[in-house]
């Protein structure tokens, strides 16, 4: 799988760490360096975060040792790791260093199809973005020492299709890892007050100009067909455009990533016209503009945003035609397919799998089994009584009780929202106002939102669905595991309103009875009820016997 490329690039490369979240469809690229014994022989650090900012910070930390780090996240982490990521590029690196992000267009599991290319441009930060499995692996072997020699770290960017989609990838020879070493200027580098960030901004800013030739000279960015078919162009500096262009091509077309690939399928016999392919940024200036010259109306083909659309209009103002996802030839939204490209093209669609109609689309659920499923059957029961009563939730597989048979939240925004979303409903006169969150969630963005209760003393009851595992995502190691109630009475939770319940049929009144007490109750109330999940538990059980 391209995930596989990445990390089995990063650990030919040298890589003494990598520091990730579980998110799908990052999840795995962590997963195979700790299923690698050759990463378990060379001690590369591949434990799970709490979350994407501490995963960030601590990659951050690890380069500045030396040694060369990887950081793995979807697209909505990049958001939690906002902070650290946008202070990084005031900064810059000492080992090498590449983040990557797995973006979800279409949300196939996910609250927005966010481009992380975007947070390429707001940190002007360079950005790689491979067309196929084999330029994943290249680009992260590679990406190490471009990012020492630059200073600065890379954002990789790969889609849902290029994380899960399979190839064969030749690997290379395998490099030692960097031994430790510090900067000499590190304080004037790390420590971000005003005095240095202000020189670090200027750095940075004078940088671009590196990137951009480092892109214009990438062996990722390639120009086809401009001379090859007679489109002939002016070869003088980017600011000396021609004047003239001798026989234009009716249009020519700027394919992003994946969507080379794409645009490959669809043309199996080469080219019919003027192709850009782009896997680096920022844009590669040069190419660019020999296309434009070439050309009479350009075609954008990239999965995501319109990043590359909206750019290419800025620089060029009004008059060439350029066509995309902003003026309908693409639709603005859901992932791009190869059909959808054929289409843009103006080739006939072609259905070489018609879907029978007796296949119908089946919603996930909770597994049979699933302690969660207790969980929500014991507070429907009860918050019947309270017609009033809002459920706020979170980000996890118990997410499901949103669906049949259960309908029983009535949020689901971003990690660790629901404790913070029942404290300000109930500040604002919701009642009851009740929070359920998962256990891993609690512990990557949970933790500070009791606090706050906690602090304002709120009226909300607060359910940690505890499944001992982190089940969306396949079910790799949670944080909190073992650890809840002592987190719990740490930030402050009064032990009288702390219980601790199994979720079972035979403990359906009990929990019940529980829930009813605590919601009567005025002050901040936690109830964790645990039980390991089905899933994790069948395959010990399977591992045991074997």
């Amino acid at each position: 799988m391209g995930d596989e490329a990445i990390a089995q690039a990063a650990i030919d490369a040298g890589l003494s760490g990598v520091y990730s979240y579980p998110g799908t469809p990052s999840t795995e690229i962590t997963e195979y360096i700790q299923n690698s014994s050759v990463a378990k022989e060379r001690g590369i650090y591949s434990r799970w975060s709490c979350n994407e900012k501490t995963a960030l910070e601590t990659a951050l930390g690890m380069s500045y040792a030396g040694k060369r780090t990887l950081s793995c996240m979807k697209h909505v982490g990049l958001n939690v790791a906002a902070d650290a990521f946008m202070n990084i590029a005031m900064t810059g690196i000492n080992g090498g260093m590449i983040i990557v992000t797995a973006d979800d267009p279409s949300m196939h599991s996910s609250q927005n199809e966010q481009d992380s290319r975007v947070y390429g441009n707001f940190s002007m930060l360079p950005v790689l973005e491979p067309s196929n499995q084999q330029e994943a692996y290249d680009m992260v072997y590679e990406g190490f020492e471009l990012s020492e020699k630059l200073g600065y770290p890379f954002l990789l960017r790969i889609t849902t299709r290029m994380a899960h989609s399979r190839s064969g990838v030749q690997t290379r020879e395998m490099q030692p890892q960097n031994a430790v070493h510090t900067e000499a200027d590190a304080r004037q580098k790390y420590v971000l007050l005003p005095v240095h960030a202000r020189k670090r901004y200027k750095v940075l800013i004078e940088k671009q100009q590196i990137f951009l030739e480092e892109s214009e000279n990438s062996k990722y960015n390639k120009l086809f067909g401009v001379q090859a078919t007679g489109y002939k162009v002016h070869e003088g500096e980017d600011s000396d455009r021609s004047p003239f262009t001798v026989h234009r091509s009716p249009l020519g077309i700027i394919a992003c990533g994946i969507a080379f690939n794409y645009l490959q399928e669809n043309y199996p016999n080469g080219f019919e016209y003027p192709v850009l392919k782009i896997s680096q940024y920022p844009l590669p200036k040069k190419q660019l503009f020999q296309l434009i010259d070439s050309c009479e109306e350009i075609l954008v083909l990239e999965d995501g945003y319109p990043v590359v659309e909206e750019q290419l209009k800025g620089y060029l103002g009004i008059g060439l035609k350029v066509h995309g996802r902003l003026d309908g030839t693409l639709s603005r939204n859901g992932e791009l397919t190869p059909d959808k490209v054929r289409k843009a093209l103006g080739f006939e669609p072609a259905s070489y799998y018609p879907v029978p109609e007796v296949v119908a689309m089946r919603p996930p659920a909770l597994c049979q089994g699933c302690g969660h499923r207790d969980v929500f059957e014991a507070l429907n029961e009860v918050i019947k009584e309270y017609p009033e009563a809002k459920v706020f939730s979170d980000i996890g597989c118990y997410t499901l009780g949103a669906l049949p048979p259960f309908r029983a939240i009535d949020s689901c925004v971003d990690m660790g929202a629901s404790i913070t979303m029942a404290k300000g409903a109930a500040e604002g006169g919701i009642f009851p106002s009740i929070a359920v969150i998962g256990d891993s969630t609690f512990a990557h963005s949970g933790m500070t939102g009791l606090l706050d209760c906690v602090n304002a003393n709120t009226n909300v009851l607060i359910i940690i669905s505890d499944n001992e595992t982190t089940g969306m995502t396949g079910g790799q190691d949670s944080s909190a595991t073992g650890r809840i109630h002592e987190i719990c009475r740490g930030i402050g939770v009064d032990p009288e309103h702390l219980h601790a319940i199994v979720p079972l049929k035979k403990n359906y009144e009990e929990m019940k009875a529980l829930i009813r007490k605590e919601i009567e109750y005025t002050g901040v109330s936690v109830i964790v009820p645990c039980r390991e999940c089905i899933q994790t538990y069948a395959r010990r059980a399977k591992q045991k016997k074997l």
